[in-house]
Order: C-alpha cells, then sequence, then structure tokens
C-alpha cells in the first residue's frame, strides 16, 4: 500500500505513553489508564515518552510483559484503534489486571507495533502528528487499512 492510500484528515492522533507502559501496551496491557475521559475514537500513533516510571519495573505484571523487549523513548512504536473510554466500573466489570481503580480505560484493540521505532516529539495529552511522521510510521505497516 502506498502513503497515497491513507485517508486526509484527523483520522489519527498521537498519545504518549510513559515507558515501560507504552511497551506493555505493545504486549497486550489494556486498558491505558488515563485521570480524565477522552471523546476521540480512532487510531492512535503510541509514542513512547521520555520518562521512564522506575517503581514501574518491579512490578510483576510488568515485568512479564516487558521481559525481552527493549523500552524505546522519545519515539513512535506502535499504532493501536481506541474503540473506547470509560469511567472504572469496578473490578466486577473492569476485570483486565492493567485495570486502575478511579480512572478512566481507555480500551484499545488492533495493535500493531513497529519493526523500528520512528523518533518524534510528543505532547500530552494528544497530539497531531505530522504527515512526514504519518508516512514514515506507516512504510512499517504496508498492509495496513484505516
Amino acid at each position: 500500500m502506498s502513503i497515497a492510500t491513507l485517508p486526509e484528515g484527523d483520522w489519527i492522533c498521537g498519545i504518549t505513553i510513559r515507558q515501560p507502559w507504552a511497551t506493555c501496551i505493545l504486549a497486550g496491557k489494556t486498558p491505558e489508564n488515563r485521570p480524565v475521559n477522552w471523546p476521540w475514537r480512532g487510531w492512535i500513533m503510541i509514542h513512547a515518552g521520555l520518562k521512564l516510571e522506575s517503581p514501574a519495573l518491579r512490578e510483576p505484571l510488568v515485568a512479564t510483559a516487558i521481559r525481552g523487549r527493549e523500552l524505546h523513548r522519545g519515539a513512535v512504536i506502535g499504532v493501536a484503534r481506541l474503540t473506547d473510554c470509560h469511567p472504572d466500573q469496578g473490578p466486577g466489570k473492569c476485570t483486565s489486571p492493567w485495570a486502575q481503580r478511579g480512572v478512566h480505560h481507555l480500551v484499545l484493540a488492533d495493535v500493531q507495533e513497529l519493526a523500528l521505532p520512528v523518533n518524534a516529539k510528543g505532547a500530552l495529552p494528544a497530539w497531531k502528528p505530522k504527515p512526514d511522521l504519518v508516512a514514515q510510521v506507516f512504510q512499517q505497516l504496508p498492509g495496513f487499512r484505516p
């Protein structure tokens, strides 16, 4: 697929996530926990932020998810589809071991890891990627269909 077949406009945004959480998403972590509701639905670029939350590396769930993986920082490392965002509904409804209590849960699907991280500057909470970054990312995902 050529980059020319990608849609125009606001079909994708970037989300900056601190490490090791960004890499955990590539390994199957869902939901991503956020303090506020996110109205966005659709495709997101997973951008590994520059900061590393070192204490999280000692958590067994995290350690298992990232084992053998490099913790890239300051780069887009994957894409995913954000399908829902809902407030925590308690352990009876939010059964994922990744779900934190008292926050909003970003539900991710169709996560695709990039073979090579693409260096980029992110922003919080979300940001619009420039066309050249979109082109660099999707060169690595030739079968991608939005």
